[in-house]
């Protein structure tokens, strides 16, 4: 067994690189350098080099690199672990987001729970595989990608990868926190902005002009007729979709007829829906709603992930673990993979409770647990490096 002790420095010194999302990235995060993940890939790649992996570093976007990393096994057959390095921002974090402080059964920080709890495990076995000159049951690829918590570029850059390499994987694991449940399914989204055009005028004459607010305001209660409509609709494995208009914003004054009106939505998307059909739909709902122009600009198209929960691989962790399989409310990286071959589970230490909180932690005894299956995944527990 990895003691405890061990997986939590791992983690720490993981905090204590900041790897804030750039678009998230204020003045807190910014005084303890450049946001983004560059600084973490750095060290991974260095880390992941010595413990004998074969690493390749591909730059995603300019100065954010993704770190992928080869170790061969005893078998033929492929396990992934796809852990994101990037986190939310920390501006409304109470106390030092970067402490990494080992207090209290728990370490403290951003990213604590999302997700470089997985990856402290991750090292800490890759570690005490080196050390004893052991290698994994499967070869073992791990991805530790870049931009998970915006821009969701990292998962699909990994996938391409991976199909370029002609790597047939059997198994992948979406490193999220999860309570160490195996988690077989979750909705997708679909993010877009409208922006309604009107005509300014002086609030003394307002038939002089065109509300774009008043015209907006249509377009958020026809919204909301639909998402009252799709809670009628039987629940599907994922539950039922749900449409939220999460933003607005309009207007120069309170005494100026607003010619400009911003919308942000939100429809989360279910099993055997493409996102891009619902943003047409909604789009054109939107344009039924109101005489005035809209423009319209998509912002994320995510897939729904479902994997049946009695596949060989999700009863077996959900054997390991002591949870049954479950579905998860929120996204992750798994939508990216749905291309590939083989098995796919969304899993790791933590609650989501904890993540992008202003106190951000993760309770050292779901590290020994996630060591644990992480462990008996890799074929390590009969070797005696973990258990």
């Amino acid at each position: 067994m990895i003691p405890a002790p061990a997986l939590a420095a791992w983690l720490s010194r993981l905090v204590q690189i900041p790897s804030v999302t750039p678009v998230q990235a204020g003045p807190k995060a910014l005084a303890h350098g450049p946001a983004g993940e560059a600084r973490l890939a750095e060290r991974l790649a260095e880390w992941f080099q010595q413990f004998g992996g074969q690493v390749t570093v591909e730059e995603v976007q300019p100065g954010r690199p993704s770190v992928y990393a080869l170790w061969s096994g005893r078998t033929d057959r492929w396990a992934a672990l796809d852990v994101h390095t990037d986190t939310v921002g920390v501006e409304q974090m109470d106390d030092d987001p970067f402490s990494g402080a080992i207090r209290d059964g728990r370490v403290w920080g951003r990213g604590a729970v999302d997700t470089k709890a997985s990856l402290a495990i991750a090292l800490a076995l890759l570690e005490e595989m080196d050390r004893r000159g052991i290698q994994p049951e499967p070869n073992l690829l791990i991805g530790a990608t870049v931009d998970e918590e915006f821009g969701a570029t990292g998962a699909p850059a990994f996938a391409a990868w991976i199909q370029r390499q002609g790597l047939v994987i059997h198994q992948l694991m979406v490193a999220e926190p999860t309570g160490c449940v195996p988690v077989h399914g979750h909705k997708g989204v679909a993010r877009f902005e409208l922006t309604v055009h009107g005509e300014a005028a002086h609030t003394s004459q307002p038939e002089r002009g065109k509300n774009a607010v008043v015209a907006a305001a249509r377009i958020v209660l026809a919204y909301q007729a639909e998402h009252e409509r799709l809670q009628t609709l039987p629940p599907t494995a994922l539950g039922r979709a749900n449409l939220t208009v999460a933003q607005i914003q309009g207007g120069t004054g309170i005494n100026v007829v607003p010619d400009r009106c911003r919308l942000g939505v939100d429809r989360r998307v279910l099993d055997g829906e493409s996102p891009s059909h619902l943003i047409d739909e909604l789009y054109a709902l939107a344009q039924s709603a109101t005489p005035l122009p809209v423009e319209i600009q998509r912002l994320r198209e995510m897939d729904a992930f479902l994997q049946p929960p009695d596949a060989p691989w999700i009863r077996q962790l959900a054997a390991w673990s002591g949870h049954q399989p479950a579905v998860a409310p929120y996204g992750t990286n798994a939508w990216a993979y749905k291309d590939l071959p083989g098995e796919t589970v969304v899993m790791g230490p933590g609650s989501i409770d904890q993540a992008h909180a202003a106190q951000e932690w993760v309770a050292i005894d779901q590290l020994e647990k996630m060591a644990g299956i992480y462990a008996r995944w890799w074929g390590l527990a009969e070797d005696g490096a973990a258990a």
